[in-house]
């Protein structure tokens, strides 16, 4: 049985991360996977690497950022880090339910090199939805990622994504962005290198204490698009 590794991008999440990890503890359980939950704690100012580390329901690793780097580099420390054949990031809300994780298994295992959660496909349910003025922003955004990169895909920004070992080991070598476009840029990267993207149908919770700042984030994602199409004209991801 293939190995998966769970890496939890967390900032200031001492609050949140016990009931997180008590989810995914379970769901590893019930499926009896073989699998490691790795936490990288993001410069927080609370205790977040101490819930991490007191919890006893699995086996979990923390990696400490030096500093507050943001959650691109939190996934791809923790991916560079990861020995499982399959590796997932998700958000510490658990915004997509980690049940989804067992049919991102059986994606890879029909040969897909990356799998990713799309909230914009049919068969998809928002069961608590952003406001108005958010999803909006989202679909906008979405639709300038297919105007500026060429990415035909329908929702990039999806915080629960995996991939096989070779596939990470092809696309977080070559990650530049740390910022939240950095989702943007692992697939970029993967579909200039020729690996297959899977969009999956999930459910999907919205949690009003997200970490994203719509005006500000919202202005350096679509800045970041302009400098991956430019990073990938100079070759810098060759």
């Amino acid at each position: 049985m293939a190995q998966v590794s769970i890496i939890i991008p967390a900032y200031n999440e001492e609050k949140r991360l016990p009931a997180t990890l008590q989810k995914i503890s379970a769901f590893i359980k019930k499926k009896k996977l073989k699998a490691e939950i790795i936490v990288v704690d993001d410069g927080s100012t609370d205790n977040t690497s101490g819930a991490a580390l007191a919890f006893k329901g699995a086996k979990i690793r923390v990696i400490k950022n030096p500093g507050n780097m943001g959650k691109g580099y939190s996934v791809k420390n923790g991916a560079m880090g990861a020995s499982g054949d399959i590796i997932l990031f998700t958000d510490a809300d658990l915004s997509t339910p980690i049940k989804h994780l067992e049919e991102f298994i059986a994606f890879h295992k029909k040969g897909y090199d990356v799998v990713i959660a799309s909230r914009d496909l049919v068969e998809s349910k928002v069961m608590v939805p952003q406001s108005h003025l958010r999803e909006f922003g989202g679909k906008f955004f979405n639709l300038m990622v297919r105007v500026v990169t060429g990415l035909m895909v329908h929702d990039t920004q999806c915080g629960f994504k995996s991939f096989t070992k070779k596939a990470a080991g092809i696309i977080f070598p070559r990650q530049t962005i740390f910022n939240f476009g950095f989702d943007v840029e692992l697939l970029y990267i993967a579909s200039r290198r020729g690996l297959s993207i899977k969009e999956s149908a999930v459910e999907w919770y919205n949690d009003s204490a997200t970490k994203v700042k719509f005006l500000r984030d919202s202005v350096k994602m679509f800045a970041e698009l302009f400098i991956i199409r430019f990073n990938g004209a100079g070759g810098r991801y060759n």
